[in-house]
């Protein structure tokens, strides 16, 4: 039964991302990212991640930059919980001047959950967030279910090409009640034990309001623990 699920999540996914309804924008969005998960200890790591967030495909426009940091405490292999906190600076399509419209200031608190059916892995990733934009405070729910399959390996090791596709759905406490949803789907490569990339497309949808977003992304996650010495 649980089988059947992650597929038809998949599934839906692909086709969601394949709708030539979703196609009709005018525009093409491009987010360059970085994610980090540095491991100071067995229990401990800090989680480092900027994105740079444009309103055109061309890097020239920006949309958001998004600054986020946190600690995370490794419960297991399979769990892993955090809190941090983030800055997002958002700029106006071709705004004449250079200061963000809007800041946001963040809280959030989150609860990782990985499990394997098969070749597939799963990410289950929930998340509050208590936000401060421009002065006004909010609070809002998160929840995003990723998969993960590689192509070439029986997992995803060094040398190893894989597939990622996730949908997160963002939910607002107070006032209206549905926030946003995402739906991605990329390719990624991993170099090494700390070095990965990825290349994908994710389709965003506000209230009535879609677009579509080419993302690259570069994951560095360095292992800062002493090693023992014989």
């Amino acid at each position: 039964m649980i089988k059947k699920y992650y597929l038809l999540f998949i599934v839906f996914s692909f086709v969601q991302l394949s709708n030539p309804l979703l196609a009709q924008q005018n525009e093409f969005g491009n987010w360059l990212m970085y994610f980090g998960t540095n491991r100071i200890s067995d229990d401990f790591s800090i989680h480092s991640e900027i994105q740079y967030r444009n309103h055109t495909v061309e890097p020239v426009n920006i949309e958001q930059l998004l600054i986020r940091t946190g600690l995370n405490y490794h419960l297991s292999k399979s769990s892993i919980v955090t809190a941090g906190y983030g800055y997002i600076a958002s700029h106006d399509f071709e705004s004449p001047q250079k200061a963000a419209e809007s800041t946001e200031h963040r809280i959030f608190q989150q609860l990782i959950l990985i499990n394997k059916v098969s070749r597939l892995k799963f990410e289950h990733r929930y998340r509050l967030e208590q936000r401060w934009v421009n002065g006004d405070y909010k609070n809002r729910v998160r929840y995003r279910l990723m998969a993960f399959l590689p192509l070439n390996n029986p997992t995803i090791s060094p040398g190893t090409f894989f597939l990622g596709v996730y949908d997160e759905i963002f939910v607002n406490t107070k006032q209206t009640f549905f926030d946003r949803n995402r739906l991605y789907a990329g390719l990624g490569y991993q170099f090494n034990k700390t070095t990965q990339a990825q290349v994908g497309y994710l389709r965003q949808r506000v209230n009535a309001f879609g677009k579509d977003y080419l993302q690259f992304a570069v994951v560095f996650n360095p292992d800062f623990r002493k090693k023992e010495t014989e």
